[in-house]
């Protein structure tokens, strides 16, 4: 097989022309022309007959072989003029190929075919510089494909001889960063070099990938498996050691330190196991707590403080709450707790006890 017909297979067929993007499909349609060797009869005449040699004695007649030379070239003329005539109909949509089909010549077509789709692109520029400014991206695509569409519709504006400038196409994408990306674009505003798009899509990457990973980690977890973040508690009230807090103090405050063991000093614990899930929310230590204070060793949720519960009733008849440090507390009413955990994650804890 030699090379022509190498390329001629790979060569892949333009989608058919439906009435848009009329630049795109022209610009594959004359390469998927070119490399069939037909595209000359868009540009070129067909071949003139020999006109002979011009002697002191006069013209001579052209001789047999310039006509049987002249023949030949006009027969693969004509043969190129058909085929590329019935390429560019049959990449055009059914409604088009019906209007252009009693057209007698593909430069015809061709030419007719530029004539109304470029003048439309060219009344279309003022919509190509709305469609930039108003763009907006949404939390909901992946940020990095909302700025390659940006990047197409500025390749757009270059087309139309409108090009923008790089600083002020990287300072757009910037500005136009969904709202969740609020701390990364006040954080690439704050950077003092200039940086080109790539450098840009690059950060825009490894922070989208960095976010994806985060939200991979956090749906891992179970609720049982979440870290929180330091709690720091009154002095006196469960800060210094959660251990002596339950074992000396007893009643409501030895809630605290019964639940959490000895030597914590505060710190958070990691829940291992789903089935010894509890946490403890005192008033005291709420008012004073950088986030949610989470521990193990339990199997009732507690909280005392009645503006936690996103649900809440009173229960009139229950059986006392046994701490872990032996004392009893009275039930008085119950719900629902929603939780902030430091994944993002809300959890939702039902059947929470509020106790006197």
């Amino acid at each position: 097989m030699d090379q022509n017909s190498i390329i001629k297979t790979h060569v892949e067929k333009p989608e058919k022309f439906k009435g848009s993007d009329f630049r795109r499909w022209q610009q594959k349609m004359l390469f998927y022309l070119t490399t069939l060797h037909v595209s000359n009869v868009l540009t070129d005449d067909s071949p003139s007959p020999p006109t002979g040699v011009t002697t002191a004695e006069g013209v001579t007649p052209p001789t047999a072989a310039q006509l049987a030379e002249h023949q030949r070239a006009v027969e693969t003329w004509n043969t190129n003029e058909y085929n590329c005539r019935n390429y560019i109909l049959n990449a055009l949509d059914d409604s088009l190929y019906d209007i252009y089909s009693t057209i007698t010549t593909a430069r015809e077509i061709w030419e007719s075919l530029e004539k109304k789709y470029k003048t439309e692109v060219a009344c279309s520029k003022k919509f190509v510089i709305g469609k930039f400014m108003n763009f907006k991206m949404v939390d909901t695509k992946s940020v990095l494909k909302q700025v390659e569409e940006i990047q197409v519709i500025a390749h757009d504006l270059e087309v139309e001889g409108m090009g923008i400038n790089s600083n002020f196409l990287v300072g757009s994408i910037i500005e136009k960063l969904p709202p969740s990306w609020k701390n990364f674009k006040l954080y690439l505003k704050h950077l003092t070099d200039d940086m080109s798009f790539e450098q840009l899509v690059l950060r825009i990457c490894v922070e989208e990938d960095n976010r994806l990973n985060e939200k991979a980690d956090a749906n891992s977890l179970e609720p049982s498996a979440n870290f929180a973040k330091d709690c720091r508690f009154r002095r006196g009230q469960g800060g210094n050691n959660g251990g002596n807090n339950g074992g000396n103090n007893g009643g409501n405050n030895g809630n605290n330190g019964g639940n959490s063991g000895g030597g914590n000093s505060g710190q958070a614990n990691m829940v291992e196991s789903p089935n010894q899930f509890v946490a403890v929310i005192q008033t005291n230590m709420v008012s004073n707590c950088v986030d949610w204070w989470i521990d193990t060793g339990a199997t009732r949720h507690i909280c005392n403080s009645r503006t936690m519960f996103s649900t809440y009733q009173k229960v009139s008849d229950s059986e006392p709450m046994f701490m872990g440090n032996g004392s009893t507390a009275k039930v008085e009413g119950k719900g629902k707790v929603k939780l902030q955990l430091t994944s993002e994650k809300e959890l939702i804890l039902s059947d929470v006890f509020a106790c006197s």
